[in-house]
């Protein structure tokens, strides 16, 4: 199929059919909601990981196939998720989005009554195929709705409200759902079996319910659309063409890895005696700062992305990570948890960047690039699993030591980033 194309400089804005002038900035402020639920949607997976843990006793390899079914669902859905939004443009595809995300919240009410495990992991994938397709349509449409040179300022800006709801989702969940578990370090099959479901129930729902409402608010809004150039005849340049995608798409992955690795085992890291030694519920608060951390680096980064080069503010804030989680790694007590928490703050501006960066350039090949990278955030789905799988087998699993070895995974992710910023996001003519 033909992919539409569209200019690389200013782009070609029009009204919906019957509306007024575009605003953009109207249609920035819709968009914040967006990014907000699939903020408070994902983050709630760091809260719901350690229940599930503590709900079927699984170890920390077993209880990531969380992330693998959520993230997977990148990998499988986030090509035909691209051209879905090719074909029924950006509103109708975040229209699609809320209502398959509201579904997957519905049915955590059938997998929460039943306690079967598996039954939550397919709620999770269907729950994540609608972020997805919010991903696909949401990120390049702010992308491109305006200049282009101020392209990862703004996506920065949308995704800072993703992040005050990664802030919030913590808080709500450990107080919702964590304060019906009990200390996971003591907890007794006799316990296991009589934990209270309906909080997941309740909050799922009622999620939905709001999913159902914010999409049939959006039906009515009138988005600026994106007019669309033919694509010249006898072309047969593909996304995948652009070796600066490609390498984007790896960053991408690294970064999300590295992201829901660390956040998915702070409750866990700092439940260990070396550490805080906090029960759960306590832990899941401070994974609010984490989140947090990234809500304050991503305002700060709107004003900084428009004086310094995207890929050189990318690379310093991947060395930072690194150095974080090692000081993090290598201490105990206060400095141990603050040290890990602190890289929520440089994980900050890498999704927007890495996305602004990877589709430089590519003009009509945009919504394609989304797609691909959007399948690219696999890595949520890969590397916890990885980390899970270390952990457990390092010195009998569970202890912080285990989890300190982990850790290694993560810093390879940065790395990676680092040298993309300097060097990998360079443009390059398509092969």
């Amino acid at each position: 199929m033909a992919v539409p194309a569209f200019s690389t400089s200013t782009p070609l804005a029009t009204t919906e059919p019957g509306g007024a002038s575009p605003r953009y900035t109207s249609a920035l402020a819709s968009l914040t909601v967006l990014f907000f639920m699939m903020g408070f949607i994902t983050c709630l997976n760091d809260i719901l990981i350690p229940y599930l843990k503590g709900l079927f006793t699984l170890s920390y390899a077993k209880v990531n196939l969380v992330n693998f079914c959520f993230f997977g669902a990148y990998l499988v859905m986030g090509v035909p998720a691209g051209r879905l939004v090719t074909r029924i443009g950006y509103k109708r595809g975040m229209l699609v989005g809320f209502l398959v995300a509201a579904l997957g919240c519905f049915l955590f009410y059938p997998a929460a009554e039943s306690r079967t495990f598996e039954l939550f992991l397919g709620a999770l994938f269907v729950l994540a195929t609608g972020i997805v397709m919010l991903q696909v349509a949401g990120n390049p449409y702010v992308s491109i709705l305006g200049p282009p040179e101020t392209a990862s300022s703004r996506l920065t800006l949308t995704q800072a409200f993703n992040s005050l709801a990664t802030f919030i989702a913590p808080i709500a969940g450990s107080w919702l759902i964590l304060s019906h578990l009990p200390d996971l370090k003591t907890l007794t099959p006799a316990q296991t079996a009589s934990l209270d479901v309906t909080a997941v129930q309740y909050l799922y729902l009622g999620i939905g319910a709001v999913l159902v409402f914010i999409s049939l608010v959006l039906s009515f809004i009138k988005l600026p659309h994106i007019a669309h150039e033919p694509a010249p005849a006898g072309d047969t340049q593909r996304a995948w063409n652009y070796r600066h995608l490609l390498l984007g798409l790896v960053g991408i992955f690294c970064y999300v890895g590295a992201e829901v690795a660390i956040g998915s085992h702070i409750v866990s890291y700092l439940g260990q005696s070396e550490v805080m030694n906090m029960a759960a519920r306590d832990a899941g608060v401070q994974v609010a700062f984490y989140w947090g951390g990234a809500m304050v680096g991503r305002f700060l980064g709107i004003a900084i992305l428009r004086k310094v080069k995207p890929g050189r503010v990318l690379a310093f804030n991947a060395v930072m990570s690194v150095i974080l989680v090692l000081i993090s790694v290598n201490s105990t007590g206060a400095v141990a948890m603050w040290s890990l928490l602190a890289v929520g703050l440089m994980n900050s501006i890498m999704f927007p960047v890495i996305f602004t960066l990877a589709v430089a350039g590519l003009g009509r090949h945009t919504e394609d690039a989304s797609g691909l990278l959007s399948a690219a955030i696999v890595g949520g789905a890969v590397i916890p699993p990885l980390f899970g799988i270390i952990a457990d087998s390092t010195l009998g699993g569970g202890g912080v030591h285990a989890l300190r070895v982990a850790f290694v995974l993560p810093v390879l992710c940065y790395l990676y980033i680092v040298w993309y910023g300097l060097r990998g996001s360079e443009p390059q003519p398509a092969a």
